[in-house]
């Protein structure tokens, strides 16, 4: 009797076991791998891996870093080794021969890993990211400003594509990009243990980093760019109530407008371009009148503040404006103040005048 329930119990436990050991089986063979060279790495592959491991088809897959073709073949993905490009095989390399693919819809930088990668899959993240369907406008919009914001400068620095066409040394130097902070996670020489193991965790932090960097990229295009951007369309869809001429825009609530007036007016048609923008300053409640810059990476405006007025204050400013209430113009004449709306736009006015 005491044996037979022995007998029984075992059986039970026996069975539990290989219940298990099959649930543990199934959930290892499920488990993605998706393969990434090893050795020294960089900020375009780390990037790719954390990109892809957000996508529900690659769900926190495993990396596997090794440049052996026949264990790269077993594997469901490739990044930035192989020297195959082939999305519907989930290879994503850059580095062969007659390779030059680009992003496409307005950017033709010659993208790395992590192009890649966001090329294909940066669609789904943005939409899981904001909790929206792929179709959503919204998307679409973080999708390209995302591209053109963070992932495209990862790409050009990894392809060797300069910033600027120059041949002058740089007046200074900048090793605090995030593909310096990258590299500097790489195995140091005088490290004692430089073992696969020690670099895989380097590498896994150097895909936090990357990774930590992405998300909030995304994260300030959704909470802050998209709603700017929505204020400065307005206001530019308004500009013809604040003056005939079309060239000042009233900010209806302080945001950062310079991010977004150059591609609106673009993809607005508006012509002629903003010369002045008006808004109020949310510590002093003075009104501000800002000249637009020529582009966003210059600091010479369309059409600066008049010279007469640069370095002026109060009295002295309101006598040479003949405008009353005025605060100051700063020497340069890309902004000045007022006490009040109408004093501001007077400004605008008299400026566009000069």
């Amino acid at each position: 009797m005491f044996g037979s329930r022995g007998l029984c119990c075992s059986r039970i436990w026996n069975r539990s076991l290989f219940l298990k050991r099959s649930s543990n089986f199934r959930a290892s063979f499920s488990t993605k791998r998706v393969g990434t060279h090893n050795g020294t790495f960089h900020c375009d592959e780390a990037l790719a891996c954390f990109i892809l491991r957000r996508s529900n088809r690659f769900s926190d897959a495993q990396i596997v870093r090794t440049r052996d073709h026949q264990v790269l073949e077993k594997l469901d993905a490739a990044l930035d080794v192989g020297g195959v490009y082939d999305p519907q095989s989930e290879r994503y390399d850059h580095h062969q021969k007659g390779f030059s693919e680009v992003f496409g819809l307005g950017f033709n930088t010659k993208l790395s890993s992590a192009g890649l990668v966001y090329k294909h899959y940066g669609l789904e993240i943005i939409s899981k990211e904001l909790r929206l369907e792929q179709r959503h406008p919204d998307v679409f919009r973080l999708f390209l400003a995302v591209y053109k914001n963070f992932i495209e400068a990862v790409d050009a620095l990894d392809n060797g594509i300069h910033q600027y066409d120059t041949d002058q040394p740089p007046r200074y130097v900048n090793n605090t990009s995030l593909g310096h902070r990258i590299g500097r996670l790489n195995l140091d020489w005088i490290e004692p243990d430089q073992s696969s193991a020690k670099e895989d965790e380097a590498f896994h932090r150097a895909m936090e980093l990357a990774g930590s960097e992405f998300l909030e990229c995304v994260h300030f295009h959704a909470k802050s760019w998209l709603p700017a951007r929505s204020i400065v369309m307005e206001c530019l869809t308004k500009r013809y109530d604040i003056d005939s001429s079309g060239e000042i825009m009233k900010l209806s609530k302080q945001c950062p407008w310079k991010l977004h007036i150059f591609e609106l007016e673009e993809e607005m048609k508006i012509d002629p371009p903003i010369k002045y923008v008006l808004y109020q300053d949310d510590r002093s409640e003075n009104w501000r009148i800002q000249a637009v810059s020529v582009s966003p990476e210059r600091f010479e405006s369309r059409k600066a503040l008049p010279l007469a007025w640069r370095g002026l204050e109060k009295e002295k400013l309101s006598e040479e404006s003949s405008i009353p209430r005025c605060v100051f113009v700063h020497m340069s004449g890309f902004i000045g103040a007022n006490q009040t709306y109408e004093g501001a736009l007077a400004m605008a006015r008299a400026s566009l005048m000069a």
